[in-house]
């Protein structure tokens, strides 16, 4: 499988503009520039699509490792907060609140660490990769 994203820029670094857009168009020209990047800017960041990936990619894979214990959640959501210090991606930390019925902290806590190591984005970043988990 192999999934694309394009993104055109225009202009100067600072005062210039882009876009991005995916393969699925959930972003279809989606604006993003030095003001939304490092201000607060309307549009999007690279920093918050690697946010949303590792979420996504991390709730997924925690999901499938309860399944295969024998658990079913009824709610996983994942908060994660990129760290962008000195030109580059210094940690990325997951905060998971979930509620599994029946599971126990300890297969919850070993769950978490199994796919905080194992989803595909963690495997991709070279970060350090920290978490906070709660059973509600």
């Amino acid at each position: 499988m192999k999934r694309n994203a394009t993104a055109v820029w225009q202009g100067t670094g600072k005062e210039g503009s882009g876009h991005l857009t995916t393969q699925s168009t959930v972003l279809n020209k989606t604006q993003y520039s030095f003001s939304s990047r490092f201000e607060n800017g309307v549009g999007t960041n690279p920093e918050e699509l690697v946010a949303a990936a590792h979420a996504g990619c991390f709730t997924m894979k925690l999901t499938f490792i309860l399944n295969a214990a024998g658990f079913t959640p009824d709610n996983i959501e994942t908060r994660c907060e990129i760290t962008l210090a000195d030109g580059s991606i210094t940690e990325s930390h997951l905060h998971v609140k979930a509620t599994v019925p029946g599971v126990s902290k300890e297969v919850f806590d070993a769950s978490v660490a199994d796919a905080k190591a194992n989803c595909p984005i963690s495997k991709l970043y070279n970060t350090n990769i920290t978490h906070e988990a709660e059973l509600i």
